[in-house]
């Protein structure tokens, strides 16, 4: 059955507000072209969304005809003001931005393990409330909260977790107090995350991946088919209960002790690069877990750049990798994974490619479990220690996959890594409140 006049127009007028969003301003003949309608009904819409007050004349295009046709239309960005939050243990990051997701201000508030309850919601919605203020907003359309745990699908909702602070189940509730008018909405953090990398990351040319998040804990996303999956509880993708070896003690359903985040995880990661032979990080959290990926990545790169230098120098391949000499330019090749770090390039004989090559070791248990459930073909990592390991730790977990799983899957690195949570909470909020703006009023 043909839509109505009204749905057509309400499609139409979604069409170019979406485009416009993408695309950033155009005129009405670009508008007419990217959307395949006639120069009437473009006329018409354009004019609609202007007394809507949704979108204005901009500017021109700078062609040579001057006059209506030059017009450059683009959305009313300060008609809505948006904030998005990345809530952890320690603290709470904070942006600001309009609504085509422009940033206008941000900041970070650490939060102490020892602040009670009361106090801590206090700095964290102060903070909110202080960044709006000095991004020039006099009230916010929609928040977006980023936060572990896991979230009720019935209620949308932080759910009690063990281990994280008292303090992050009320934030959203106060939040609703102090910001009246204010559509607050919280997800889980690997989830925006995995949403962050499918629109601006290393997962945009996927409809089906998963995002293993690798930071002060241990998380997965999956989505399939374009969709994300939380699951009948909200916990797909809860890895860091995942049983493996290794680890000599099982999890229990309060504590993921014993499990993959066991192996992991920020502290895990620490310890194993004091185990070979590398420094003691300073912080077990996800920033000092990156660091001391991204030095020892480092370190074999230059080590790997050297040797191919001296060419005489005979190609290093530790024993319990099958395959080929090393080939340090191939560091550079690409920034998805398999191909671009050849596990052979990585010296296994130093303490920096020892650590390498445990931490793949480790990695690859989990990604093997699931791969071998889901199939998804791509497996990113992410988190902090994802982005820090890169190409080179990308390619030594694929080297890895492929001996495990029949099933080929590429492994990539984060191109978002740390700031991905509040990329994803931030467009989340902007999609929220697109879809309530980007709804003209009905005028027959």
């Amino acid at each position: 059955m043909p839509a109505s006049p009204s749905t057509a127009r309400a499609i139409n007028d979604r069409l170019a507000l979406r485009l416009l969003q993408q695309e950033g301003p155009l005129t009405a003949g670009q508008l007419k072209q990217l959307t395949g309608l006639s120069r009437p009904t473009v006329a018409d819409l354009v004019d609609r969304l202007t007394a809507a007050g949704l979108i204005t004349v901009v500017g021109e295009s700078g062609e040579q005809r001057r006059g209506p046709n030059a017009r450059l239309y683009g959305i009313v960005a300060d008609q809505a003001h948006l904030a998005a939050l990345d809530v952890r243990t320690e603290g709470v990051f904070v942006l600001v931005s309009d609504l085509v997701g422009r940033v206008l201000a941000e900041t970070s508030v650490p939060i102490g393990g020892d602040t009670g309850t009361g106090p801590a919601v206090e700095q964290a919605v102060a903070a909110v409330e202080r960044t709006a203020k000095e991004a020039g907003a006099d009230r916010l359309h929609t928040v977006g909260i980023g936060a572990p745990g896991l979230i009720d699908p019935a209620t949308g909702d932080l759910r009690d977790s063990g281990g994280l602070p008292a303090w992050h189940r009320s934030l959203a509730a106060n939040l609703h107090e102090r910001l009246p008018g204010a559509r607050v909405t919280v997800e889980n953090e690997t989830n925006l995350a995995a949403l962050a990398e499918q629109r601006e990351g290393a997962a945009r040319d996927r409809d089906t991946f998963v995002l293993l998040w690798l930071g002060h804990g241990v998380g997965a996303a999956v989505v399939l088919d374009g969709t994300l999956r939380r699951g009948a509880s909200g916990g797909t993708g809860e890895i860091g209960f995942l049983p493996v070896p290794g680890t000599g003690s099982l999890p229990s359903a309060t504590d993921c002790d014993g499990g993959f985040h066991s192996l992991t995880g920020a502290a895990a990661i620490a310890s194993l690069a004091t185990t070979c032979g590398l420094p003691t990080p300073a912080r077990t959290d996800g920033p000092g877990a990156a660091a001391v990926v991204r030095r020892a990545v480092e370190t074999v790169t230059r080590a790997g750049a050297d040797a191919g230098r001296r060419e005489t120098a005979p190609a290093r391949t530790p024993r319990h990798v099958p395959g080929a000499a090393a080939r340090p330019e191939g560091y550079a090749e690409s920034d998805h994974g398999e191909g671009s770090a050849p596990a052979a390039a990585i010296p296994g004989d130093h303490p920096a490619g020892r650590f390498l090559h445990a931490l793949a070791d480790r990695i690859a248990v989990g990604v093997a479990s699931v791969v071998a459930v889901l199939d998804p073909g791509c497996v990113v990592l992410g988190g902090e220690a994802g982005q820090a390991g890169g190409a080179v730790l990308a390619g030594l977990v694929a080297e890895r996959l492929r001996r495990m799983s029949p099933l080929p899957t590429e492994v990539r690195a984060s191109t978002l890594g740390g700031t991905a949570v509040l990329r994803g909470a931030l467009l989340t909020a902007r999609d929220h409140a697109q879809n309530e703006l980007f709804t003209p009023p009905d005028r027959t």
